[in-house]
């Protein structure tokens, strides 16, 4: 009924124009006086203008009248304060200092292998034997005379001691003595190159030389050993972290191909900054109880640079930014027994983000209802209706 009154004041509006000075449009342009052919568009804009008032009046009349008019539907979420922990995002891959592959230090056969692939070994433990040459007997050999240049000694000592001999034949067995053990400790250390030891306890995870075959030092590879219980996983921090990267600082990694994560922390920091790259290394200690890890494993590491005790987090979608750079959000205010409320915008100021989620340092304080589903359809000061 209303739409048809307002078009019926309209066309009546409409029908009046031209008919004031009782001169038609079609009148005055067929009489091509350029004059008042002016005249009569003046005047039909001043009353254009005048229709747009009274319709503007009309309009006005129907929102205070219309209960049932349509507002824009929001919806809203509360913004509370909460601990807020940032974390830097960074790949690295596993590694450990214990992962190295043995090299015989004595030329000859490889005789005996005495371990297996995947066997657990302890520190000082034999894993392999080469063939000595004949350092053995030469040791059993020089043995022998160094006993004899024992005994000789502490006899000769004793008649020193009584004073009988000379003081001369007392030194002379007293440097064969010192020198015939000397001898013998030094080929000791020869002989004992033949023999190949484990330097740490660990696994055996690869015996790459076979049995029988002719090594050289520097040259042959032997056994690979491998410890994983001190694993960790190197990455490169850029440097303007640098105050916020510290040893003990609490650490999240995750293994894509184990779909693990564990929480750890950082062990140790750099103190050389790579002018290549300007980053400096972080080391990330990986407990490794069960053995699942192993060196070069890819993992994504999540390291807390940022901690806010009470900090207002909100969705980042929900954030837009005007044409000066300014970011900002809705806001409800008034909201009555109908939900209805006006919108509000709010110039916010943004710290770090996580997620979907985007830390605000000022423009939102706590408890404040912030418009989420509809924001971006809303006006600043606009009468919405929140549909939560």
């Amino acid at each position: 009924m209303k739409k048809i009154l307002i078009i019926f004041s309209v066309s009546l509006l409409i029908a009046s124009c031209g008919q004031k000075d009782g001169t038609s449009i079609e009148k005055v342009i067929e009489d091509g006086d350029l004059t008042a052919i002016r005249a009569k568009r003046g005047e039909i804009v001043a009353e254009q203008q005048e229709i747009a008032n009274k319709l503007k009046q009309l309009d006005e009349a129907i929102a205070s009248l219309d209960s049932i008019k349509k507002l824009p539907l929001v919806t809203t979420i509360t913004a509370k304060d909460t601990l807020f922990n940032h974390y830097l995002e960074l790949q690295g891959s596993v590694e450990t200092k214990k992962n190295i592959v043995l090299y015989p230090e004595a030329a000859g056969t490889l005789v005996r292998v005495l371990v297996k692939e995947g066997q657990r070994v302890s520190k000082g433990q034999v894993l392999a034997r080469i063939d000595d040459g004949g350092l053995s007997q030469q040791v059993a050999q020089m043995e022998v005379q160094a006993e004899l240049a024992k005994t000789t000694y502490e006899r000769q000592k004793k008649l020193w001691e009584q004073k009988i001999g000379s003081e001369i034949q007392y030194l002379q067995a007293k440097t064969n003595y010192e020198s015939s053990k000397n001898g013998v400790d030094q080929m000791k250390r020869q002989l004992a190159k033949a023999t190949v030891t484990a330097p740490f306890s660990g696994i055996v995870d690869d015996v790459i030389t076979e049995q029988g075959s002719v090594v050289a030092p520097g040259q042959s590879q032997l056994i690979r050993i491998v410890n994983l219980d001190d694993m960790y996983i190197e990455v490169e921090v850029p440097e303007s972290y640098i105050s916020s990267i510290v040893k003990g600082k609490e650490t999240k990694v995750h293994f894509p191909v184990l779909g693990k994560t564990i929480d750890t922390k950082i062990r140790q920091v750099g103190n050389y900054i790579n002018p290549n790259n300007r980053s400096f290394t972080v080391e990330v200690a990986v407990p490794n109880k069960d053995g699942i890890i192993k060196p070069n494993l890819t993992a994504k590491v999540q390291i807390n640079d940022y901690t806010s005790e009470k900090a207002i987090l909100i969705p980042q979608s929900i954030i837009s930014e005007n044409a000066e750079g300014d970011q900002y959000a809705y806001v409800t205010s008034g909201k009555d027994a109908k939900n209805i409320a006006e919108a509000k915008r709010t110039i916010v100021k943004t710290g770090k983000t996580q997620g979907d989620y985007i830390e605000i340092l000022e423009g939102i304080a706590n408890g404040d209802d912030i418009i989420s589903e509809g924001a971006r359809s809303v006006k600043d000061g606009q009468k919405v209706e929140i549909i939560n």
